[in-house]
Protein backbone atom coordinates (compact mmCIF):
# COMPACT_ATOMS: atom_id res chain seq x y z
CA UNK A 1 0.00 0.00 0.00
CA UNK A 2 1.86 3.26 -0.99
CA UNK A 3 -0.70 5.86 0.15
CA UNK A 4 -2.26 4.14 3.47
CA UNK A 5 -5.49 5.35 4.93
CA UNK A 6 -4.70 8.89 3.14
CA UNK A 7 -7.86 10.90 2.81
CA UNK A 8 -8.10 12.12 -0.39
CA UNK A 9 -10.67 14.48 -2.69
CA UNK A 10 -10.38 13.72 -6.04
CA UNK A 11 -12.54 16.23 -8.81
CA UNK A 12 -14.08 14.87 -11.65
CA UNK A 13 -14.17 11.36 -10.77
CA UNK A 14 -16.99 10.02 -12.04
CA UNK A 15 -15.35 8.83 -15.62
CA UNK A 16 -11.97 9.50 -17.33
CA UNK A 17 -8.63 10.45 -15.82
CA UNK A 18 -10.48 11.37 -12.46
CA UNK A 19 -12.21 7.87 -12.60
CA UNK A 20 -8.85 5.94 -12.71
CA UNK A 21 -7.47 8.35 -10.38
CA UNK A 22 -9.28 7.98 -7.94
CA UNK A 23 -9.57 4.03 -7.97
CA UNK A 24 -5.68 3.65 -8.24
CA UNK A 25 -5.44 5.21 -5.17
CA UNK A 26 -8.28 3.63 -3.39
CA UNK A 27 -6.17 0.10 -4.34
CA UNK A 28 -3.10 1.55 -2.45
CA UNK A 29 -5.03 2.28 0.83
CA UNK A 30 -6.57 5.70 0.19
CA UNK A 31 -9.69 6.47 1.77
CA UNK A 32 -10.96 8.41 -1.56
CA UNK A 33 -13.91 11.24 -1.79
CA UNK A 34 -14.92 10.83 -5.46
CA UNK A 35 -16.29 14.11 -6.49
CA UNK A 36 -18.12 15.18 -9.81
CA UNK A 37 -21.29 16.87 -10.83
CA UNK A 38 -22.27 14.11 -12.29
CA UNK A 39 -24.52 12.07 -9.02
CA UNK A 40 -24.82 8.84 -11.18
CA UNK A 41 -21.34 8.48 -12.67
CA UNK A 42 -19.60 9.81 -9.09
CA UNK A 43 -21.83 7.00 -7.21
CA UNK A 44 -21.21 4.11 -9.63
CA UNK A 45 -17.33 4.80 -9.46
CA UNK A 46 -17.71 4.77 -5.24
CA UNK A 47 -19.94 2.06 -5.35
CA UNK A 48 -17.14 0.38 -7.92
CA UNK A 49 -14.57 0.79 -5.37
CA UNK A 50 -16.13 -0.33 -2.67
CA UNK A 51 -17.05 -3.65 -4.21
CA UNK A 52 -13.56 -3.67 -4.91
CA UNK A 53 -12.53 -3.75 -1.58
CA UNK A 54 -11.60 0.01 -1.51
CA UNK A 55 -12.75 3.08 0.81
CA UNK A 56 -14.90 5.25 -1.16
CA UNK A 57 -18.13 7.47 -1.24
CA UNK A 58 -19.54 10.09 -3.17
CA UNK A 59 -19.77 13.70 -3.06
CA UNK A 60 -21.50 15.80 -5.62
CA UNK A 61 -20.08 19.52 -6.16
CA UNK A 62 -19.67 21.72 -8.15
CA UNK A 63 -15.60 23.23 -8.62
CA UNK A 64 -16.48 26.54 -9.53
CA UNK A 65 -18.96 27.57 -6.61
CA UNK A 66 -16.86 28.49 -3.47
CA UNK A 67 -19.89 27.04 -0.98
CA UNK A 68 -19.72 23.68 -2.83
CA UNK A 69 -15.79 23.24 -2.56
CA UNK A 70 -15.74 24.41 1.27
CA UNK A 71 -18.47 21.53 1.77
CA UNK A 72 -16.55 19.30 0.03
CA UNK A 73 -13.57 20.04 1.84
CA UNK A 74 -15.96 19.60 4.85
CA UNK A 75 -17.04 16.10 3.76
CA UNK A 76 -13.59 14.55 4.05
CA UNK A 77 -12.63 15.77 7.43
CA UNK A 78 -16.22 14.50 8.33
CA UNK A 79 -16.11 11.16 7.00
CA UNK A 80 -12.26 10.80 7.62
CA UNK A 81 -11.09 13.27 10.33
CA UNK A 82 -8.73 15.29 7.72
CA UNK A 83 -7.35 15.98 4.04
CA UNK A 84 -4.35 14.62 3.11
CA UNK A 85 -4.68 15.70 -0.80
CA UNK A 86 -6.74 17.15 -3.15
CA UNK A 87 -6.56 16.19 -6.90
CA UNK A 88 -8.05 18.80 -8.80
CA UNK A 89 -8.93 16.81 -11.86
CA UNK A 90 -12.40 18.57 -13.35
CA UNK A 91 -11.43 20.19 -16.34
CA UNK A 92 -13.53 21.34 -19.84
CA UNK A 93 -12.35 22.34 -22.79
CA UNK A 94 -13.89 24.71 -25.83
CA UNK A 95 -13.89 23.16 -29.45
CA UNK A 96 -10.93 22.78 -31.43
CA UNK A 97 -11.32 25.72 -33.61
CA UNK A 98 -9.94 29.05 -34.83
CA UNK A 99 -9.05 31.10 -31.42
CA UNK A 100 -11.94 34.23 -32.86
CA UNK A 101 -14.46 31.66 -32.75
CA UNK A 102 -14.81 30.54 -29.04
CA UNK A 103 -17.25 32.34 -27.66
CA UNK A 104 -17.31 34.63 -24.24
CA UNK A 105 -19.60 32.25 -22.60
CA UNK A 106 -17.40 28.92 -24.03
CA UNK A 107 -13.85 31.62 -22.62
CA UNK A 108 -15.40 32.16 -19.58
CA UNK A 109 -16.42 28.22 -18.49
CA UNK A 110 -13.04 27.05 -19.60
CA UNK A 111 -11.08 29.61 -17.22
CA UNK A 112 -14.04 28.58 -14.25
CA UNK A 113 -13.66 25.32 -14.36
CA UNK A 114 -9.94 24.97 -14.99
CA UNK A 115 -8.47 28.13 -13.18
CA UNK A 116 -10.96 29.66 -11.00
CA UNK A 117 -11.62 25.56 -9.36
CA UNK A 118 -7.23 25.63 -8.78
CA UNK A 119 -7.99 29.35 -6.87
CA UNK A 120 -10.91 27.58 -5.39
CA UNK A 121 -9.27 24.27 -4.12
CA UNK A 122 -6.20 26.48 -3.04
CA UNK A 123 -8.76 28.05 -0.33
CA UNK A 124 -10.66 25.50 0.96
CA UNK A 125 -7.97 22.83 1.00
CA UNK A 126 -5.13 25.20 2.74
CA UNK A 127 -6.40 25.14 6.55
CA UNK A 128 -7.07 21.25 6.47
CA UNK A 129 -3.73 20.12 4.96
CA UNK A 130 -2.04 22.89 7.85
CA UNK A 131 -4.38 21.52 10.25
CA UNK A 132 -3.15 17.89 9.77
CA UNK A 133 1.06 19.06 9.27
CA UNK A 134 1.03 19.03 5.61
CA UNK A 135 -0.53 17.68 2.61
CA UNK A 136 -0.40 18.00 -1.24
CA UNK A 137 -2.11 19.91 -3.59
CA UNK A 138 -2.09 17.63 -7.05
CA UNK A 139 -3.33 19.99 -10.01
CA UNK A 140 -4.06 18.29 -13.56
CA UNK A 141 -3.00 20.70 -16.07
CA UNK A 142 -2.02 19.53 -19.45
CA UNK A 143 0.46 19.34 -22.39
CA UNK A 144 -1.20 22.21 -23.76
CA UNK A 145 0.58 24.38 -20.83
CA UNK A 146 3.76 23.54 -22.12
CA UNK A 147 3.60 22.86 -26.08
CA UNK A 148 0.38 24.75 -27.02
CA UNK A 149 -1.19 23.72 -29.87
CA UNK A 150 -3.37 25.80 -32.89
CA UNK A 151 -7.10 25.54 -32.21
CA UNK A 152 -7.48 25.21 -28.50
CA UNK A 153 -5.84 28.57 -27.56
CA UNK A 154 -7.96 29.71 -24.57
CA UNK A 155 -7.75 26.31 -23.09
CA UNK A 156 -3.98 26.21 -23.70
CA UNK A 157 -3.85 29.72 -22.13
CA UNK A 158 -6.22 27.73 -19.04
CA UNK A 159 -3.31 24.98 -18.65
CA UNK A 160 -0.80 27.04 -18.79
CA UNK A 161 -2.44 29.25 -16.02
CA UNK A 162 -2.38 26.20 -13.60
CA UNK A 163 1.03 24.84 -14.54
CA UNK A 164 2.31 28.62 -13.03
CA UNK A 165 -0.06 28.88 -10.20
CA UNK A 166 1.06 25.67 -9.07
CA UNK A 167 4.65 26.79 -9.12
CA UNK A 168 4.00 29.72 -7.01
CA UNK A 169 1.77 27.69 -4.43
CA UNK A 170 4.52 25.16 -4.37
CA UNK A 171 6.88 28.24 -2.77
CA UNK A 172 4.75 29.60 -0.46
CA UNK A 173 3.09 26.69 1.00
CA UNK A 174 6.25 24.82 1.57
CA UNK A 175 7.44 26.07 4.50
CA UNK A 176 3.61 24.44 5.60
CA UNK A 177 4.88 21.19 4.76
CA UNK A 178 2.22 21.29 1.75
CA UNK A 179 3.34 20.30 -1.83
CA UNK A 180 1.90 21.33 -4.89
CA UNK A 181 2.48 19.86 -8.03
CA UNK A 182 1.03 19.35 -11.83
CA UNK A 183 0.27 16.25 -13.90
CA UNK A 184 0.70 17.14 -17.96
CA UNK A 185 -1.09 14.32 -19.85
CA UNK A 186 -0.71 14.36 -23.62
CA UNK A 187 -4.24 14.37 -25.20
CA UNK A 188 -6.26 11.12 -24.43
CA UNK A 189 -9.05 11.16 -27.49
CA UNK A 190 -11.36 8.44 -25.99
CA UNK A 191 -12.57 10.68 -22.40
CA UNK A 192 -15.36 12.63 -22.71
CA UNK A 193 -13.52 15.86 -23.86
CA UNK A 194 -12.04 13.78 -26.88
CA UNK A 195 -14.33 15.01 -29.52
CA UNK A 196 -14.00 18.64 -28.49
CA UNK A 197 -9.90 18.30 -28.14
CA UNK A 198 -10.08 16.22 -31.78
CA UNK A 199 -12.11 19.39 -33.22
CA UNK A 200 -15.23 17.22 -34.55
CA UNK A 201 -15.58 13.13 -34.98
CA UNK A 202 -12.62 10.60 -33.86
CA UNK A 203 -12.00 9.97 -37.66
CA UNK A 204 -8.58 7.41 -38.15
CA UNK A 205 -7.20 10.65 -39.80
CA UNK A 206 -7.84 12.96 -37.07
CA UNK A 207 -6.71 10.73 -34.53
CA UNK A 208 -3.37 9.47 -36.50
CA UNK A 209 -2.51 13.45 -37.14
CA UNK A 210 -2.41 13.58 -33.26
CA UNK A 211 -0.60 10.36 -32.73
CA UNK A 212 1.92 11.04 -35.05
CA UNK A 213 3.09 14.00 -32.54
CA UNK A 214 3.88 11.79 -29.69
CA UNK A 215 7.53 9.99 -29.88
CA UNK A 216 5.73 7.03 -27.96
CA UNK A 217 3.63 6.83 -30.56
CA UNK A 218 -0.28 6.32 -28.87
CA UNK A 219 -2.44 8.00 -26.66
CA UNK A 220 -1.78 8.50 -22.67
CA UNK A 221 -4.36 6.23 -20.62
CA UNK A 222 -6.09 6.65 -17.54
CA UNK A 223 -3.96 4.43 -15.64
CA UNK A 224 -0.77 6.62 -17.11
CA UNK A 225 -2.35 9.55 -14.90
CA UNK A 226 -3.30 7.83 -12.07
CA UNK A 227 0.50 6.38 -11.63
CA UNK A 228 1.89 9.98 -11.81
CA UNK A 229 -0.90 11.07 -9.42
CA UNK A 230 -0.42 7.95 -6.80
CA UNK A 231 3.85 8.89 -6.69
CA UNK A 232 2.78 12.58 -6.49
CA UNK A 233 0.39 11.57 -3.52
CA UNK A 234 2.31 9.17 -1.66
CA UNK A 235 5.50 9.67 0.71
CA UNK A 236 7.66 8.67 -2.08
CA UNK A 237 7.35 12.50 -3.34
CA UNK A 238 8.15 14.10 0.33
CA UNK A 239 10.02 16.29 -1.58
CA UNK A 240 8.77 16.81 -4.72
CA UNK A 241 7.16 20.38 -5.14
CA UNK A 242 6.85 22.72 -7.94
CA UNK A 243 6.85 20.44 -10.58
CA UNK A 244 5.55 19.49 -13.62
CA UNK A 245 5.24 15.49 -14.50
CA UNK A 246 4.68 15.23 -17.56
CA UNK A 247 2.63 12.06 -18.91
CA UNK A 248 2.91 12.44 -22.81
CA UNK A 249 5.24 9.94 -24.19
CA UNK A 250 7.65 12.68 -24.91
CA UNK A 251 5.26 14.69 -27.00
CA UNK A 252 6.90 18.04 -24.83
CA UNK A 253 10.72 17.49 -26.01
Amino acid sequence: MRVPDKSIIVTGAGSGFGESIAKRLAAEGAQVIVNDIDSANGERVAAEITAAGGRASFFAADVTRSADMRALVGAALARHGKLDALVSNAGWTHRNQPALDVTEDEFDRCYAVNVKSIYLATVHAVPALRANGGGCLINIASTAGVRPRPGLTWYNGSKGAVITTSKSLAAEFGPDNIRVNCVNPVMNPFTALGASFAGGELTEERLAKFRSTIPLGRFSTGEDVASAVLYLASDEAAFISGVCLEVDGARCV
